[in-house]
């Protein structure tokens, strides 16, 4: 109930209710708004915060894995620089021992190059004395020859000299003869000249005083001719003479001068020509010398060439048996390291074996043969006439592992023996298992087990269960195993 003295409020209009309705979702969105953006300030210092701490976590983290990494790594670095420094040891090693036996080789090389330059020497002086004595032989033909020829020679010139004197003595009679004929004619011929000659002489003469006569006119106008051509020619070439007279001058002078360089030249062309005839005979010497050189060069040449094709050639037979050792050396490593594999893997077998030993084994790790002495020697008998000398070689060489042998066929025989003993075991367990579950089911009445065999059912003290079923075995040890439950006590069991 409203208190007393207290109006009650007058009920507000559509339009009031309307106003306020809308004030309150003014007011109700600006709060909405003013929480929204609290919460996203909020989540947003909140992002910047987990963004701020996740970098500085993932800092940490970088930090601490890369200190991880170099030390991993660090370990790394060092496995690899030992093994690294292990193979590179090993192959310095391995070029060293190539190295020696390349100078090994190098040196037999050597040996046997001296070897052959001495036999070479020695077929060249025989070949040389061989030469010496051919020559010798030919030199004594040619004198023989010579002498024969020189004979032979002294005949023919007698009788040429003979020949030739009496070709003279008739040529000089000859010549008597007709310088006698020759003097006959000369006089005859000369009559008949002096008179032709004195005809015309005294022809000629007429001749000549006649033309003398005209000559003289002739002569006296071109006299007279020529003086006046001279005068006009003096006159006109004064100057000219004047000239000429300097030119002339010079002419002589220069003439001297030509013939001064003209004497020089001829000395230098005397000397020219002994300097070419020295030239001649030195590039003679020197091309006889050349081809002598030429000659030795290409006989070295030739020497050289053969050289190099022994060399090359020994150098293909020298890799080949480089490349067959390397082949052959590295199967021999790789068998060694089996072998070495197999034997640190034996041995290791035998450390762990050691562990299993009893302490009889541990005293006496070798039995003795079971077998007599008269059964050895049949033995060695049989065995030494089937042996061959090979197979018997192979033996020997494997008489060491004797020892060996015996322990293997001891572990082998106690593996043979425990297999045996395990199957036997085994079976026992499965014959147990059965027998177990036979009286299970003999405790546990149902109708799928009253309608099998049942051990525990017994009429007149005996059961309808086999009898091979219960029968005793020897355990390890000379123990026997359990027998299967008896008469009384599956009497009680029904009983009970």
């Amino acid at each position: 109930m409203p208190k007393k003295g207290k109006k009650a409020k007058a009920p507000l209009s559509d339009e009031e209710q309307l106003l306020l309705f809308q004030q309150k979702m003014l007011a109700e969105e600006e709060m909405a708004k003013k929480k929204e953006r609290l919460l996203s300030q909020f989540l947003k210092d909140k992002l910047a915060k987990e963004e701020h701490n996740s970098a500085l976590n993932l800092n940490k983290i970088n930090t601490q894995w890369r200190t991880v990494l170099r030390e991993i790594k660090t370990r790394e670095l060092h496995k690899d620089i030992e093994i690294l420094s292990q193979t590179f040891e090993r192959v310095v090693d391995c070029k060293n021992s190539v190295i020696k036996s390349l100078a090994k080789d190098l040196s037999e090389a050597e040996e046997q190059y001296a070897h052959a330059l001495r036999s070479h020497l020695h077929n060249i002086d025989q070949l040389l004395a061989l030469q010496r004595c051919r020559l010798s032989l030919l030199e004594e033909s040619y004198n023989r020859e010579l002498e024969a020829l020189t004979k032979e020679f002294e005949t023919e010139r007698k009788t040429i000299i003979d020949q030739h004197e009496k070709e003279i003595h008739y040529l000089q009679d000859v010549f008597m003869a007709m310088e006698q004929n020759y003097i006959d004619s000369e006089y005859e011929s000369k009559l008949e000249f002096q008179s032709m000659w004195d005809d015309l002489k005294n022809k000629n003469l007429e001749e000549k005083h006649f033309l003398r006569l005209q000559l003289e006119n002739v002569v006296e106008d071109l006299w007279r001719r020529f003086q006046d051509a001279l005068k006009n020619y003096t006159d006109a070439t004064e100057d000219r003479k004047v000239a000429f007279e300097t030119l002339k001058v010079k002419d002589e002078k220069s003439s001297k001068e030509i013939e001064a360089q003209m004497k020089k030249i001829q000395r230098l062309q005397d000397s020219i020509i002994i300097l070419k005839g020295k030239i001649m005979v030195h590039s003679r010497e020197s091309e006889e010398q050349n081809q002598y050189i030429r000659d030795d060069k290409e006989l070295v040449h030739v020497q050289l060439r053969k050289l190099k094709a022994q060399r090359t050639q020994a150098r293909e037979i020298s890799q080949e048996n480089l490349v067959k050792l390397t082949l052959e050396s590295n199967a021999t490593i790789k068998a060694l390291r089996k072998i070495v594999d197999k034997g640190e893997k034996i041995l290791k077998l035998a450390e762990i074996c050691r562990k299993f030993e009893t302490e009889e084994e541990k005293v006496l790790p070798f039995y003795s043969s079971t077998l007599t002495p008269e059964e050895q020697e049949e033995i060695e008998d049989i065995t030494s006439e089937e042996f061959t000398e090979e197979l018997a070689k192979v033996i020997a060489d494997y008489t060491g592992l004797e020892n060996f042998w015996k322990r293997y066929n001891k572990v082998k025989l106690e593996q043979l023996s425990l297999q045996h003993r395990r199957a036997q075991l085994l079976e026992i367990n499965r014959k147990l298992r059965e027998m177990l579950k036979q009286y299970l089911d003999g405790i546990s009445v149902s109708d799928e087990v009253l309608s099998q065999l049942n051990p525990l059912f017994v009429v007149n003290h005996r059961s309808n269960l086999p009898q091979s079923l219960s029968l005793p075995t020897t355990q390890p040890g000379g123990s026997t195993s359990p027998p299967g439950p008896r008469k009384d006590q599956g009497e009680r069991c029904l009983v009970s």
